[in-house]
């Protein structure tokens, strides 16, 4: 098992702040409004060449009322203590010790674990009385730090691997959980990379999913469901998630990065602070995904807002599944799918005929459906039709319509076309005049090659270019 390092504390104390340092990303939102950090987020942390995960965790409340929000929370905090080999209780040097921190080192202490008490926002001369009221919870390790300007980082290095002692040895991050097991840190989103060799065929490539769409579509279930427990939290009330988060999963030896995001309103909706930035959290997981899943509620109307976030997974030459939510509540199931259908591929031109699975996130209806056709869209996103095939393709397209007559009085001759590049599959049509060639007749081919090519759900990006042929010579 890998070696875990868990940030305890009260709200709006630097725990995010903390993890972003260890981590060096800036993946956890950080904000001075506190209760920011909601579910409990991993990361990978280097502990000076040993691989471990630091995990931050939502701001602890005193006795939090049952039935709230922030009794969730503090679920999410206690399964990170549990999974922890050592816990950081992190309390702010510049108020000292709270009532509430006392509270929660008492619980520290009857959890058994290896506790190291850091006392933050030390920078300079301040916090100086903290780290000294500090010892007064009973914690024997204190380091007194600033995650913001990076002090005393080395010092809490020093203390962790001197509490751990020599039994810490450098690991592979693994976790299992029944047949889904993280191989990685779930916070490593690379790009999306234009390789030719990045297949499935790959044992090692790992499909980014990213779960998206409007606030309380049931994404947090659906990662849940998948990952076989409460990861995430989840609730009736709108917009609880507000960082990104990613699990590593494998499904039937099949590996999966899965991100659940922040609901995206309206832009005209976005106001508050902490919301645009979970936004913007969301919309980076869409850049960096292979394939979005876009939730909808099968109550509701179809908005406005979904097909904007369909047409973003596009812009960025994504792959997508469409997920129809809550089904299990729909009664006129064949007019509503019917209705649905027909207004996304209007309005989705670009990625007509988009894989659509309706599902009941909450009982696991389908959702192995959503995961499959996520892994079609990908094969899709990733397939390369050889030259020849193309160009016979070419022949037969322009067969059924005939290109137009140019400005010149001469008619577009459609030279060739060949297949620049992948993810998303990109091609070049070469004619003798480009810029008379119109919108219109550019649009009818790019709706050719996807049909007759069978490339539904992925964008098509179609490259025109005036060359000669260079292969005339050789005909």
């Amino acid at each position: 098992m890998p070696f875990k390092i868990a940030i305890i504390g009260r709200p709006n104390v630097g725990k995010s702040t903390l993890f972003n340092r260890l981590t060096r990303t800036a993946h956890a939102i950080v904000h001075n409004m506190p209760g920011v950090t909601r579910d409990r987020r991993e990361g990978e942390y280097t502990l000076k060449g040993r691989k471990c995960i630091v995990i931050d965790t939502p701001g602890l409340e005193e006795e939090p009322d049952e039935e709230k929000l922030e009794n969730r929370m503090m679920l999410q905090t206690k399964a990170a203590v549990e999974e922890a080999d050592i816990c950081l209780m992190v309390i702010d040097g510049r108020a000292g010790v709270t009532p509430v921190d006392v509270f929660f080192a008492g619980w520290l202490r009857r959890s058994g674990k290896m506790v190291i008490t850091v006392v933050n926002k030390c920078e300079g001369s301040r916090g100086a009385g903290g780290e000294s009221d500090a010892y007064a919870l009973g914690f024997e390790q204190v380091v007194a730090i600033s995650a913001e300007h990076n002090e005393g980082i080395p010092d809490l290095e020093d203390t962790i691997l001197r509490l751990k002692g020599s039994g810490f040895k450098e690991q592979q991050i693994t976790e299992t959980k029944g047949r889904r097991k993280d191989k990685q840190s779930p916070f490593s989103l690379a790009p999306a990379p234009d390789s030719k060799e990045a297949t499935l065929e790959n044992p090692d490539q790992i499909l980014q999913l990213a779960i998206i769409g409007r606030p309380n579509t049931g994404k947090s279930t659906l990662l849940n469901h998948l990952f076989g427990s409460e990861r995430v939290l989840t609730g009736p009330e709108a917009g609880l998630t507000r960082d990104s988060i990613a699990v590593d999963l494998e499904i039937d030896g099949r590996k999966i990065k899965l991100i659940d995001t922040a609901g995206i309103r309206k832009k005209a909706n976005v106001k508050k602070t902490v919301e645009k930035l979970s936004v913007n959290d969301s919309l980076h997981a869409i850049r960096f995904c292979h394939v979005a899943i876009l939730m909808l509620d099968a109550t509701q109307a179809l908005e406005k807002q979904d097909l904007t976030l369909a047409d973003l997974v596009e812009r960025e030459g994504r792959a997508i599944v469409i997920a129809l939510n809550k089904w299990d509540l729909v009664h006129d199931k064949d007019g509503v799918l019917k209705e649905i259908r027909a207004r996304l591929n209007e309005i989705m031109q670009q990625i007509k005929d988009a894989p659509l699975v309706t599902i009941s996130a909450l009982q696991g209806k389908n959702v192995d459906r959503v995961i499959n056709a996520a892994f079609s869209a990908y094969e899709i996103w990733n397939k390369r039709v050889g030259t020849g095939q193309l160009n016979n393709w070419l022949k037969e397209a322009e067969s059924r319509h005939i290109p137009p007559m140019g400005n010149n009085g001469r008619r577009i001759r459609l030279k060739y076309i060949t297949q620049g590049n992948i993810r998303p599959p990109t091609f070049t049509l070469f004619v003798n005049n480009q810029k008379d060639l119109p919108e219109s007749y550019k649009r009818y081919l790019a709706n050719s090659l996807r049909d007759d090519l069978n490339l539904p759900g992925v964008p098509i990006r179609l490259m025109i270019r005036s060359s000669e042929n260079p292969y005339a010579d050789k005909e």
